[in-house]
């Protein structure tokens, strides 16, 4: 990123830099078009595609019926004539009505064709509880995605981020899930301007410390973030990673954290069973293995069906004072 971009930061929500990234790409190259439920005159359910059909028109800002099989069925089939089509399904909850569009065309068609055929993909979707939307309204159910060969699988957790990985999700030639937890729409922060991408597979350290690593994941880096500051004024200084996408996952960052620290906590609000912070834990474990003072933590969302009830619902999702538990317990 060069010094005029960071001269030209400005402070954008999430909502706002995504929104940008999709309009600057659109600009940028005629044949990447969007579809999905509700974007196109509403502007999105979470706003977030708004006035992006008052500038390209209804041939590349496509609202389309409640059919999540249909439209993704639609935009692998663009993909492969030639398009970059942008899906946007409204909560990641509904991913499965996809299931064989996405796990078994989109994933695999480039490897059953040795590479003959490109599926430009992009399906943005909104993960993470805390609005009171229930069970079927409210899941991370990143682990999904990311147990499928042949899918890209990205979680933001800052604007910055979002807009540049979004457009290196736009421009890359195979099928990426882009989840945007949804109770970060609003949050800010500094994105840099001018043109430019993220590479996928690097992870970001937000904070530096000797003294254990906190690997989290989107919204959990902000829960992350203040139990650091907690923490820092107890004079235990914690490194904060963000692997900012879990397949390509950059271990080589996440493992030399682990060595460096010896404690080692991961964090994602997807269910702990079976889920992200198992394999994440997994893989450290297996490189840092001589260097751990004990085995790594998991902090995930409790596995129950997620309740509307609020003070139900906050209980099931990782906390800041449980995170500051843990490591009073990994350093007693």
């Amino acid at each position: 990123m060069s010094m005029l971009e960071r001269a030209q930061e400005r402070e954008l929500t999430m909502r706002e830099a995504i929104n940008e990234a999709l309009r600057e790409e659109m600009a940028r190259d005629d044949s990447v078009i969007i579809m999905g439920e509700d974007i196109g005159v509403a502007g999105g359910v979470f706003k977030v595609t708004a006035g992006l059909l008052d500038t390209y028109g209804p041939d590349r800002v496509l609202d389309t019926p409640i059919a999540e099989a249909g439209v993704v069925g639609l935009a692998v089939g663009a993909a492969m004539t030639g398009l970059r089509p942008i899906v946007e399904i409204m909560f990641n909850d509904f991913l499965p009505l996809a299931g064989d569009q996405i796990v078994n065309q989109a994933a695999k068609l480039r490897y059953m064709t040795a590479g003959q055929t490109r599926i430009p993909l992009v399906i943005r979707t909104a993960m993470g509880a805390g609005r009171r939307a229930a069970a079927q309204h409210s899941q991370s159910l990143q682990a999904w995605m990311s147990h499928i060969p042949g899918l890209k699988v990205v979680m933001p957790s800052t604007p910055e981020d979002a807009k540049g990985l979004l457009k290196t999700a736009i421009r890359d030639d195979n099928p990426v899930i882009y989840l945007e937890d949804k109770m970060t729409y609003t949050q800010k922060g500094p994105v840099p301007g001018g043109d430019y991408v993220i590479p996928f597979g690097r992870a970001r350290i937000h904070r530096e410390g000797g003294d254990a690593t906190i690997i989290c994941t989107s919204s959990m880096v902000i829960t992350a973030l203040q139990a650091a500051e907690v923490l820092a004024a107890e004079g235990i200084a914690v490194e904060i990673i963000d692997p900012r996408t879990l397949s390509p996952l950059d271990e080589e960052t996440l493992i030399r954290s682990a060595i460096k620290t010896g404690h080692v906590l991961v964090v994602d609000e997807g269910y702990q069973n079976y889920g992200v912070t198992a394999e994440i834990a997994a893989r450290v474990a297996e490189g840092a293995f001589a260097y751990l003072d004990e085995p790594v933590r998991r902090l995930g969302a409790a596995d129950v069906p997620i309740p509307f009830a609020p003070n139900l619902e906050d209980a099931t999702i990782p906390s800041t004072q449980q995170i500051i538990d843990i490591v009073h317990k990994m350093r007693a």
